[in-house]
């Protein structure tokens, strides 16, 4: 499984560099050259669950995300303005358990009497680069943007939250039976996947960049091991990130044309 995964980001990878080479083999005729340079910061809120199977009944928790942002914008090429951009981020994930009875009602814990709510947050350092392409003006008015690419993460610590005894969880009533996550700690301190977002920027060609976007992140690694002799064959993170940006400009092209 591992190795599939590995050969898939690779593959990936190397789709990616490839198309980017073609792009600027291309450009290089009709694009019109860019050398901006911005650095800034950001800040925002994750909303993750992490894929279990077995199955695990989960609802999205919430965690913060911020760090350090740089774009680097290299061409316009026809109408689509050209970039790549890296952040270094510290980002709460994790998963939030719903369990209910076969009923749809919250799982009442004997010994407390309180319905059972179970949640692990896990923080890492993570580092997402991305190709990036907008449309619109660049230092002067409103600019839309997709961009996607790979990102990486590592483990930094984790802490769990339950209002019940997770050695004597209510399992006469809930849905799933599935309690071998409460004493499993993160196996595999790296994590990997791919991130892509939609956005808006408003430009200011003195004051620097707002930017507001939202994020999709697929993980292709596992918190755990994925052997047969392991419980859990998938244990990957999907995640929505809401985030505002600013960067101000370092280096910009002197171009009078540029808008």
């Amino acid at each position: 499984m591992k190795c599939f995964l590995y050969n898939k980001v690779k593959r990936w990878l190397l789709m990616l560099v490839a198309c980017w080479g073609l792009s600027q083999q291309v450009a290089a005729q009709v694009g019109e050259y860019r050398t901006d340079f911005a650095v800034g910061g950001n800040v925002g809120y994750n909303f993750s669950s992490v894929n279990l199977l077995p199955k695990v009944p989960q609802g999205m928790l919430q965690g913060m995300t911020g760090g350090l942002t740089i774009r680097y914008n290299c061409e316009k090429y026809f109408n689509s303005i050209c970039a790549i951009v890296a952040e270094l981020n510290y980002s709460q994930l994790g998963w939030k358990e719903d369990q209910l009875t076969e009923n749809d009602e919250p799982v009442i814990n004997y010994e407390t009497g309180v319905s059972e709510q179970y949640s692990r947050k896990i923080s890492y350092i993570q580092l997402p680069i991305f190709a990036r392409m907008g449309w619109g003006r660049e230092r002067r008015g409103f600019q839309f943007y997709f961009q996607v690419g790979p990102q990486l993460g590592y483990y930094l610590n984790e802490s769990t939250e339950a209002n019940f005894d997770i050695e004597k969880p209510n399992l006469m009533e809930r849905v799933s039976p599935v309690v071998k996550q409460y004493e499993m700690p993160v196996e595999n301190k790296l994590d990997y996947g791919i991130a892509g977002g939609l956005g808006l920027e408003f430009s200011n060609r003195h004051i620097g960049h707002f930017l507001l976007e939202g994020r999709y992140y697929y993980g292709l690694g596992n918190l755990y091991g994925n052997s047969k002799r392991d419980y859990f064959a998938i244990s990957n993170f999907q995640v929505i990130t809401v985030k505002l940006s600013y960067l101000f400009d370092i280096v910009r092209t002197k171009n009078p044309k540029i808008k």
